[in-house]
């Protein structure tokens, strides 16, 4: 029975999840209907349709940690090659400033995010920094001191906006924590699906020493990757914990000590990304918008979400190219088509 036809309360629920639904199949590609009961008119979304591809190269980066770093190289955008072919990397490099946010890396990571997401040969990202000890220290104090009070609301509302929009990247994101990650720099890792950091890492949301609260999505990803109590309790205290605690609390996923380059939250994620990049890339893209949506709201509509992801998975190219390389016991070659 369609939603629109069932009387009160039940009719209201299931025309507010139909239109729900529907609103996650607009992120999901061109030309999809829902399923079942929840069939609709079709929808053409753009976030696939454009296409951007800067130059790109394999070879190690060039670290730079001088003062004198110009302002274009505050983020360095990395398309790796060869076997590594479909892995981006997001390098922060304000070394002077510990990589906090000023306008300027704010204007280039939103410039950078919006490419990214309709670029449809970028497999998985990785959020590093290319400044050794540091992630990010979160906000540019220095530069915020500087500011109006009228201008601070609408900056912070900037950052709060880079970060959901690196939080609503259709492919996977990894933050590689191998140093400081405090405020705004733990918020930004916070909004990556997957965290690993080194044992010698420091995170923390740590506003309230400033008698602020955390603006960049923090007192609400915390909660959701940690528990409510715990999170309460660490933004009160604006405690910070190291890579080994925080993975006891479940706020990373992996730690490691420390090598001597400093870069061994990098490397994991790199074997990660690596581990991803054989599977479907529509799936992947869509088991991620299944399971992000699904998290925020009750289990029946999450099932309905569910069953409207896995239905654009029927008539790619893929899928039948996984069944065929499953037939001939080969590894399958996907195009994300």
């Amino acid at each position: 029975m369609a939603a629109a036809a069932v009387p009160g309360t039940l009719g209201t629920l299931q025309a507010g999840r139909a239109r729900l639904v529907a609103s996650c199949c607009v992120r999901l590609g061109p030309g999809w209907r829902l399923p079942g009961y929840l069939m609709g008119p079709r929808v053409a979304p753009a976030i696939w349709a454009r296409g951007w591809a800067p130059a790109v190269g394999g070879s190690a980066p060039r670290r730079g940690y001088s003062s004198e770093v110009k302002t274009e190289d505050e983020l360095r955008v990395r398309y790796l090659e060869e076997e590594n072919r479909g892995i981006v990397v997001l390098g922060i490099n304000r070394a002077y400033a510990k990589n906090s946010f000023s306008k300027n890396l704010i204007k280039m990571l939103s410039k950078a995010v919006d490419a990214l997401k309709s670029d449809k040969k970028v497999r998985t990202i990785i959020v590093r920094s290319e400044v050794p000890g540091i992630f990010c220290a979160g906000a540019d104090l220095k530069e915020r001191v500087k500011m109006n009070p009228s201008e601070v609301g609408p900056f912070v509302s900037k950052i709060r906006a880079v970060i959901n929009e690196i939080a609503n990247l259709p492919v996977p994101t990894i933050a590689a924590i191998d140093g400081l990650a405090l405020g705004g720099g733990l918020e930004l890792a916070l909004a990556c699906d997957i965290r690993v950091a080194a044992s010698s890492a420091k995170m923390g949301l740590v506003e309230t020493k400033l008698a602020i609260i955390p603006g960049g999505g923090g007192t609400q990803r915390l909660p959701r990757a940690i528990g409510m109590s715990l999170a309460k309790e660490l933004i009160f205290s604006a405690r910070v914990l190291d890579g080994q605690e925080a993975k006891a609390v479940g706020l990373i996923s992996h730690v490691l000590e420390q090598n001597q380059e400093g870069d061994a939250a990098y490397h994991k994620a790199l074997d990660l990304a690596r581990e991803f990049l054989p599977q479907g890339p529509v799936a992947m893209r869509v088991a991620k918008l299944a399971i992000n949506q699904g998290m925020e709201v009750d289990l029946v509509t999450g099932l309905a979400i569910e069953e409207a992801c896995y239905a654009q998975t029927i008539p790619t190219k893929d899928r039948l190219e996984g069944l065929l390389a499953f037939k001939e016991k080969r590894s399958p070659r996907y195009k994300g088509e």
